[in-house]
């Protein structure tokens, strides 16, 4: 008569860790956490919520009367969707430099030798990215709308517009994570930050596409932040929404195509140092 092995304890806790109920409960676990941990940061509430807000504020201010007359059209309806994207790529900026810290204070490392699945440390970033995208949009949204912003094309219309600085802040923070996980100097992910206020400034959200010189123009009009924001227009105000969006989406799934393996093969020895 055959006999089965017995199962050793250490056999049943691996097995445990690595159940697909594992993951998802360990994910919302650390999501809470990093939530937690970026409420209680004054750098990261003011990069993802007071920052763009005031940003937002002041274009109106300083340049939204002068748009207008320019375009005869409100200023916000550009204005609004690039303050949101800024937003969610200056939060992800944030994120990385946290994600550094924890790096280098070994905590990722504490997390590699618990009973966790290995999966959920990336998972609950990318959940917690989206969580704080979605929120700092709709702070933005508010302030917009206290200013004169509106939707024009109906409750599904508004629900994309809401959801497309999340899913390009998540490629943007694909690269973040690629970056902050294979480079020991913070200052490396900050100066990412050069980058995003470039786009900002030669982006179709800033000024219109005819202020730009004739020569910049095509940069400017297929550069990422001008497509997602084009589309966020054309899903509020209305408009063409073909290009822009298919575009935007070419962007996004470029940025993850390229940086998703770096980032994982990254984290992942970044947690067994």
């Amino acid at each position: 008569m055959t006999t089965l092995p017995a199962t050793r304890p250490a056999d049943l806790r691996t097995g445990l860790e690595t159940s697909p109920s594992a993951l998802i409960r360990h994910t919302v676990i650390q999501t809470q956490r990093l939530l937690l941990r970026w409420a209680r940061n004054p750098v990261t509430l003011l990069e993802t919520l007071l920052i763009p807000c005031l940003l937002l504020l002041m274009l109106d201010i300083v340049v939204g009367g002068q748009i207008e007359k320019f375009t005869g059209e409100d200023a916000l309806y550009g204005s609004v969707p690039m303050v949101a994207v800024v937003g969610a790529l200056s939060g992800a900026v944030a994120g990385g430099v946290l994600l550094g810290r924890e790096r280098d204070a070994g905590l990722l490392a504490r997390f590699w030798v618990l009973p966790v699945h290995r999966a959920s440390g990336l998972a609950s970033r990318i959940l917690a990215e989206g969580c704080r995208i979605f929120a700092g949009t709709i702070t933005v949204v508010i302030v917009g709308y206290l200013l004169g912003f509106r939707f024009q094309e109906g409750f599904f219309a508004t629900v994309a517009f809401l959801f497309v600085p999340t899913l390009f802040g998540l490629a943007f923070a694909t690269v973040v994570t690629a970056v902050a996980v294979y480079t020991a100097k913070a200052t490396l992910v900050e100066g990412i930050t050069i980058l995003t206020s470039l786009m900002m400034f030669f982006s179709t959200g800033f000024v219109p596409l005819a202020a730009y010189p004739q020569w910049l123009q095509p940069i400017v009009r297929n550069q990422p932040m001008s497509t997602a924001v084009d589309t966020m227009r054309a899903l509020a105000q209305g408009g063409p929404l073909a290009r822009p969006l298919t575009l935007t989406l070419l962007w996004s799934a470029a940025a993850i195509v390229l940086f998703a393996v770096p980032a994982t093969i990254g984290y992942r020895r970044a947690s067994r140092r």
